[in-house]
């Protein structure tokens, strides 16, 4: 028994392990630039790039806990307490998942400790970086299980399973060609120009799978 115990314990560990490791980087940077950094550094740009706030260097701690740390553990503790059961049985598809969610906080944090190391921000990355992540998303919409916490929940995705998989294919598709068009024209186009495409694209693929999925149930209704 006590055998059993150890070999699941670190079976658990090695399966961690690497989502651990992402997370801890941001927290490696930071402590080894430390003593670099002024005790009041830049906290917050505008969409132009222009620095808006200062603040103290001990809030770098609590925002990389906010991205890096949390978003890790969010991750961990979800699937257990799906009410479905449904996120647990989704395998390597849901690991996959974690680990590019993982990289997205990891790098962002990153990204927003060297602008405050350097004094300066691009917001284009961000906005480029955010467009990857929609189009992963995107590319992981069709796996995804009913559940309540990832995935595209209105009241008639979550009442059918095939409203669901076909909001969720059709949704999938207009994240994924979403999220490449945001990040191109952020590579190309002013800061400023790039954070209202950010905005009009993000909503349009958040309102459309929504109206996607009532039209849809409404039609298996009648």
């Amino acid at each position: 028994m006590v055998t059993n115990i150890k070999k699941t314990k670190m079976t658990t560990l090695r399966k961690e392990l690497p989502y651990i490791l992402i997370a801890l980087i941001p927290f490696i940077y930071l402590a080894f630039i430390w003593n670099n950094l002024p005790e009041t550094v830049p906290m917050h740009w505008n969409g132009k790039g222009e620095i808006d706030r200062y603040g103290s260097k001990n809030e770098l701690w609590s925002m990389t806990s906010m991205l890096s740390g949390l978003g890790y553990f969010l991750f961990l503790i979800i699937p257990k307490i799906d009410p479905k059961g449904k996120l647990s049985k989704m395998g390597n598809k849901l690991d996959n998942l974690r680990l590019m969610m993982a990289l997205f906080m990891s790098a962002l944090s990153m990204f927003i400790i060297y602008s405050v190391q350097q004094a300066e921000s691009k917001p284009t990355f961000i906005f480029a970086l955010i467009g990857l992540l929609f189009a992963g998303l995107g590319n992981y919409f069709k796996t995804i299980k009913p559940n309540y916490f990832i995935g595209i929940k209105t009241p008639w995705t979550l009442e059918n399973e095939e409203v669901w998989k076909k909001t969720h294919l059709f949704g999938g598709k207009l994240w994924f060609a979403g999220g490449l068009l945001i990040f191109i024209l952020s590579l190309i186009i002013p800061n400023v120009y790039s954070f209202y495409v950010l905005m009009t694209v993000t909503v349009i693929i958040s309102i459309i799978p929504i109206i996607y999925s009532y039209l849809k149930f409404k039609k298996l209704k009648t």
